[in-house]
């Protein structure tokens, strides 16, 4: 095959794809959320089982380097749930990590990456290889830390072909991440996908983002939250009228302990898929689940 989804378990025809989180935790740990860890294998079991039950075929985590990935088990996960599973390698804002870790990261950073795409994870069986660059946009001034994982994440997309997902709060800017990415290091629109941005509260730049060729990453809404599916379906109208349906990536990206007592990623397909059926027509909830995710994730792998 000429393109694949990158997997825990090898390489994947993306038609094999399925109904995709496209964005979404089984693991995490910061120091950001003291006692929220995302750590139990069972718990992470669990969810898988959910989401398989509801429809759903694989499921990409977007836990960087150093953040708990549970490397050791996704490749088990994997096989006993039947869900295929994207990790990512990467690296997160600087405020998730421990300075001595950083200072000891800096150098070789591309080719940590670039190994955990093509060799595999540190810390898992051998074989299980990352498909995705994670990184992060800045809340304010981009710090020399962001500076340099975004250089190495285009260093290692181009030694790989991998896709390089980026995460944003409301306070970060997105546009400078795509000039450094975009303009400055040469990674094509189409490798490229922007995380939460329904945390923007401005539709147009979200459309504009979308002209540039990139994938919109967006986050379910919380069950109850009137307000956040409003604001999410206006972006996705406004996405829609500017002829964006193929762009659009969802996931329900459950970070914390917490949170997972929430429906988890099975209500994207059991009550968020519907909805969207409802209110935009079939067309939407297969390009946003199925289509587009696997158009996002493949790559022509160099590696």
């Amino acid at each position: 095959m000429s393109a694949a989804v990158r997997t825990v378990l090898g390489d994947l025809d993306p038609a094999e794809l399925g109904r995709c989180d496209a964005h979404d935790h089984l693991f995490l740990r910061s120091p950001r959320l003291p006692g929220e860890e995302l750590d139990d294998p069972a718990a992470a079991e669990e969810v898988l089982h959910s989401f398989a039950a509801a429809g759903g075929r694989s499921f990409v985590q977007w836990s960087p380097y150093g953040t708990g990935r549970g490397n050791d088990v996704l490749a088990g996960l994997s096989r006993a749930t039947g869900v295929h599973v994207v990790a990512a390698t990467g690296l997160h804002q600087s405020v998730h990590y421990d300075r001595a870790l950083l200072d000891g990261l800096y150098e070789g950073l591309a080719e940590l990456f670039t190994a955990e795409l093509t060799t595999g994870l540190r810390g898992a069986p051998d074989g299980t290889r990352a498909g995705l660059i994670k990184v992060a946009g800045d809340n304010g001034p981009m710090t020399g830390h962001t500076r340099r994982v975004l250089r190495a994440a285009a260093e290692a997309h181009h030694a790989t072909g991998a896709p390089i997902a980026v995460h944003h709060d409301a306070g970060t800017d997105p546009v400078a991440v795509l000039f450094q990415l975009g303009s400055r290091f040469h990674v094509p629109p189409e490798r490229l996908i922007l995380g939460h941005l329904n945390r923007l509260p401005a539709l147009e730049p979200i459309r504009e983002f979308a002209d540039l060729g990139v994938f919109v990453a967006l986050d379910a809404p919380p069950p109850g939250d009137p307000a956040a599916e409003r604001h999410l379906f206006d972006i996705l109208a406004t996405l829609l009228d500017a002829g964006h349906a193929d762009r659009i990536l969802l996931g329900a990206d459950t970070t914390t302990r917490s949170a997972r007592h929430a429906p988890g990623p099975a209500h994207l397909l059991t009550a968020l898929a519907p909805r969207l059926a409802e209110e935009f027509g079939p067309e939407l909830p297969a390009l946003a689940f199925t289509a587009n995710p696997a158009r996002a994730l493949a790559a022509d792998w160099k590696a």
